[in-house]
């Protein structure tokens, strides 16, 4: 809503919607750069775009290139393309590479896929390795897949783990939040919801800009108080713009219909109009 009256007080000041649209986009991204920080950076997208290039490439050259092939498939974990992950990684377990950190990330792939049997095991494996791997983050995995797959009592179970390994975390405590509400246990939900926005009022900053998604969708009244904020702030600047006259329309010189332009009662002629000259302004 904030967005769209943003839209239409630009498109009133520029006269160009496409050219308000654009900036609307920009005034978006760059407020939230210094602000929120929810969208993602357009530099660090980038940069993993020209990343992943040089890795496809490298892999190309050298298809035995196994580091290459991790990072790659844990770049396209991030951008949430699981199927390719998989493709990229598991010639590295099938070489021998079982430590946890393959494990893990090939399980991640394989639950993204959709093979959740595999990626069980896989999660199993690593857990045998390095129980406490990332400070719980394969029970985080197991809980946000198994909530993803209606599987809500693994889900809970897994949760409940990870956020007694990593205590501060907002995102654990907003999942455990959505499993135990599926589960039918609302009081439950409700304190874990709650839970959630105390640990995220008391996080230092650089873990408040992290985890203020999972923060805000906790409690969502506090977004939309902005955007109800936002809202009246720009129609009230756009109400005292049209007083000031900013959005008068002006008149075109050769614009509308006959005699436009020229003082009442003096319009030309058909036979006097190459006499009287251009229209008065």
């Amino acid at each position: 809503m904030s967005k769209w009256l943003l839209w239409m007080f630009l498109t009133l000041l520029t006269g160009s919607p496409l050219l308000s649209l654009g900036l609307v986009i920009v005034f978006i991204f760059v407020a939230d750069r210094f602000t929120w920080r929810l969208l993602p950076s357009p530099v660090r997208m980038m940069k993993r775009f020209q990343r992943a290039g040089y890795l496809a490439g490298t892999i190309l050259t050298n298809p035995h290139e196994r580091r290459a092939r991790h990072e790659l498939a844990d770049i396209r974990v991030e951008q949430k393309r699981y199927e390719e992950a998989v493709d990229i990684l598991k010639p590295n377990l099938e070489a021998g590479d079982e430590d946890v950190d393959t494990l893990f990330l090939l399980g991640v792939a394989y639950l993204g896929a959709g093979d959740a049997q595999r990626g069980e095991l896989l999660l199993d494996e690593a857990a045998k390795l390095d129980a406490g791997y990332r400070q719980g983050a394969i029970d985080l995995e197991r809980g946000r897949f198994r909530l993803k797959r209606g599987e809500v009592k693994g889900a809970i179970e897994a949760l409940e783990r990870f956020c007694a390994t990593r205590l501060g975390s907002v995102e654990g405590r907003y999942l455990l939040a959505r499993a135990l509400a599926k589960d039918g246990r609302s009081a439950d939900a409700k304190r874990a919801r709650d839970a959630a926005w105390n640990e995220y009022v008391v996080a230092p900053g650089f873990q408040r800009r992290r985890e203020r998604r999972w923060a805000w969708l906790s409690r969502p009244s506090r977004p939309l108080t902005y955007a109800v904020l936002l809202a009246l702030v720009l129609g009230t600047g756009a109400t005292m713009a049209r007083q000031m006259g900013l959005f008068t329309q002006r008149t075109h010189r050769y614009g509308g219909g006959y005699g436009e332009g020229y003082p009442p009662g003096e319009a030309p002629s058909a036979a006097g109009w190459e006499e009287a000259g251009p229209p008065i302004e």
